[in-house]
Formats: structure tokens, sequence, C-alpha cells
């Protein structure tokens, strides 16, 4: 699979989603999203991390980058919708193993998985709160004893992305980090209805509806003309 550093941060092109999905289970891999802010924010550790890993593009930013690169056929592959896409077409080859949101989110989720993909395999669960070096071995332990070929992690970043290193290096899997992705499936957050989705405007619902987000996005300003300046 092809891949650019932008802002050192090595991101993945892929052409479609079954492209990115069928190179992370061949090998094992730990898909992290990249999006705009994580490329203007970058920093060596967050760098080091993602491109250990298996950066992909998730934000328009990132496919806006890519394009600038050359890559001209790159999809955006939104993390909320990807883990989905995963349970529906392996459910009935492979396992899943779901950690995140609090105990009736990740309950509510394991519930209405079942209900939508009726053929699907869930080795075990457990809520995202995870509070001492105690609590993390057993569940690194339970994981190791399940043996789930894709483990599903929504904690939020970079707290997800390094737990899921950590289980790796004892559990050979692929690996996806979620954010609030389970909060969404099961209603507790809106997603921006379809149409901003689809003309790549998601992040201008989201701060229209939550204009405290404002500081955040005046980032995104700085990324545009970094973009348009070629700095990527």
């Amino acid at each position: 699979m092809i891949t650019e550093f932008l802002n050192g941060v090595k991101t993945y092109a892929p052409n479609s989603r079954k492209e990115l999905m069928d190179y992370a289970i061949e090998h094992k891999k730990i898909m992290i999203a990249v999006n705009a802010e994580k490329i203007l924010h970058a920093t060596d550790e967050s760098r080091d991390l993602i491109n250990r890993n298996l950066g992909y593009p998730d934000g328009i930013g990132a496919v806006w980058a890519l394009h600038k690169k050359g890559h001209t056929d790159v999809v955006k592959i939104p993390g909320c919708e990807l883990w989905l896409d995963l349970v529906q077409a392996f459910q009935k080859e492979k396992s899943f193993y779901l950690v995140g949101g609090k105990q009736e989110v990740i309950e509510e989720t394991v519930k209405k998985l079942k209900i939508d993909f009726p053929e699907i395999t869930i080795s075990n669960y457990r809520n995202g709160y995870i509070k001492t070096d105690q609590e993390e071995l057993g569940l690194i332990e339970d994981i190791v004893k399940h043996q789930p070929d894709i483990v599903l992690v929504a904690m939020g970043s970079p707290k997800q992305e390094l737990l899921m290193e950590r289980i790796q290096k004892e559990h050979q899997a692929t690996y996806q980090g979620l954010g609030g992705s389970f909060d969404v499936y099961t209603g507790h957050v809106k997603r921006a209805p379809e149409w901003w989705v689809k003309n790549n405007l998601e992040w201008t619902y989201r701060l229209i509806n939550q204009p405290s987000r404002i500081k955040r996005q005046i980032h995104l300003v700085k990324f545009f003309v970094n973009l348009h300046l070629n700095k990527y």
C-alpha cells in the first residue's frame, strides 16, 4: 500500500475501504485515524506512535493533503464508519473483542451489534474505565485467553493507541482505535446529518452545535493555509 509523510506523519493512501481493511487484517495492524489536527500538531511522540502502526485518512484534511501529493484516488475513511465495515465484512469468519465507553454504553453497543449483525462473534467486552495496572493486566490476560481476531478500543487518543500497542505485544490481532464511536452508534452522541458528512462539512456542523470548539477549529485554518503553500 502506498504511503506518504504529512508533516512527518506516515499516512497510508488507500483507494477503498476494502483495500485498507484487507491490508490491516492480513498484516495484523493497529489502525490509527489521521486528520488535519494530528498532522498540524504532530510531535515527535505522536509521529512515532502513528508511524509504528497504520495511519489512515480519517478526515478530509488528510485526504486533501494526499491529493496534493498526487494520490487523487484516495478516499476519506471515517473511523466511526470503518469499524462497522469491519464487522460487516468479517462477522462470519472473525471474532471481535470490544473495549471502551461507559458500562451502559458498551452493553448497549454489544446488544445492538448482535441485532444488526446476527452472525457476529463477540469474544468478550469491557468498559473503557481502566484505572489501575492490575485492571489493564486483567484485560490483556482476558484477550489472550479469548484470542480475538479483531480488537476495537474506544477510549480516545493517544490513550487507546498506547493501550492497543501494549496488548498487541501479548496478542497479535488487528486493532482499531474508535474514540467516541460507541456513543455515536448507540445514539448517546449525535453525528452530523448525512448531507453535512457527504459534503465534508461535518466539522462545520459540530462547530455550529458546539461553539466552544472554535479555538480548536481555528487551528484548521492554519492547516489549510499550510496545505495551500505546499508545506506538507
